[in-house]
């Protein structure tokens, strides 16, 4: 049922290990360890191994043993971007490069002073997106949408060891009063992000074909979006070789109360990015079911 179940991997010490190699022998050393982590997850994480597989196998159509191949190399790759968030959040960040393709949608999108919708997903790194608006030199506010369901205690560490984040995090809440703060945030020009792919039982969906097969979608980022006839980008931070980084804005083209034109557009969008980049799809569980 595409759906989520709130609960990411990893553990402190496993962070504190990272961070260790980070600042006593750089972001290089610490890749060096993740051969051994993302080995461990090859072999030992089953559910999530078969989840990844299909995606490979399936729904890309690579050969068997080159899904096998992709599987590991995805734990790799997922590694790496954790690494380089906590090395850039920890005052690393001329250790890398930077390029912003589409950044023009973002310049015209505070200009209109509506406000602005960014709709991500959990592909390549959009946690360090931050430090590419800041190049822009424009003074904006970056509202992030999420469901408090990470592991707190890894939150809490990173917030100890990084430097503080300037984004705001809008919680969703049962009594929807997360509602006003976005519409407060829009109202101020600033603005609110959503990722568009990761579903939880219970809230509402919405389907839609993603690499040639249906899934479900958290209805919320494409309602929300239709409807407050404000400017929407789809917004994607993806790793490339050599600690560079290519953010990627797109305009999306919204008509109103049209919430399934919007995911199909986003869906086309995702697929664009996961072809040019499989390995930093990182959805590790039963997505298309």
């Amino acid at each position: 049922m595409s759906k989520w179940d709130g609960k990411s991997k990893g553990t402190v010490l496993g962070y504190k290990i990272f961070v260790f190699f980070i600042k006593n022998a750089g972001v290089k050393s610490a890749y060096f360890i993740l051969y051994f982590v993302a080995s461990y997850y090859f072999i030992f994480l089953k559910k999530s191994n078969v989840s990844i597989f299909y995606y490979f196998r399936k729904r890309l159509g690579y050969p068997y043993l080159k899904s096998k191949m992709m599987v590991y190399k995805s734990y790799y790759t997922f590694g790496q971007t954790i690494i380089d968030k906590i090395a850039i959040g920890a005052g690393l960040k001329s250790k890398f490069t930077y390029e912003h393709d589409g950044q023009e949608y973002i310049i015209k999108l505070l200009e209109e002073k509506k406000g602005g919708v960014l709709i991500s997903a959990h592909i390549g790194n959009f946690a360090v997106a931050e430090n590419f608006f800041s190049e822009l030199d424009l003074n904006f506010k970056i509202n992030l949408v999420i469901s408090d369901l990470e592991h707190s205690a890894i939150k809490q560490y990173l917030e100890r060891v990084t430097e503080k984040s300037k984004i705001n995090f809008i919680l969703i809440s049962d009594d929807l009063s997360h509602i006003f703060e976005i519409n407060s945030a829009l109202a101020k020009n600033e603005l609110v992000c959503f990722t568009g792919d990761r579903y939880f039982e219970g809230v509402k969906s919405l389907s839609e074909k993603l690499l040639g097969e249906e899934a479900l979608f958290p209805a919320g980022p494409f309602l929300i979006a239709s409807r407050l006839k404000v400017p929407v980008v789809f917004v994607y931070v993806m790793k490339e070789p050599n600690l560079h980084y290519h953010l990627y804005t797109r305009e999306a083209k919204v008509k109103h109360r049209d919430e399934k034109g919007l995911l199909k557009e986003y869906t086309e969008s995702l697929e664009s990015m996961l072809r040019k980049y499989p390995l930093q799809w990182f959805n590790y569980f039963d997505f298309w079911n």
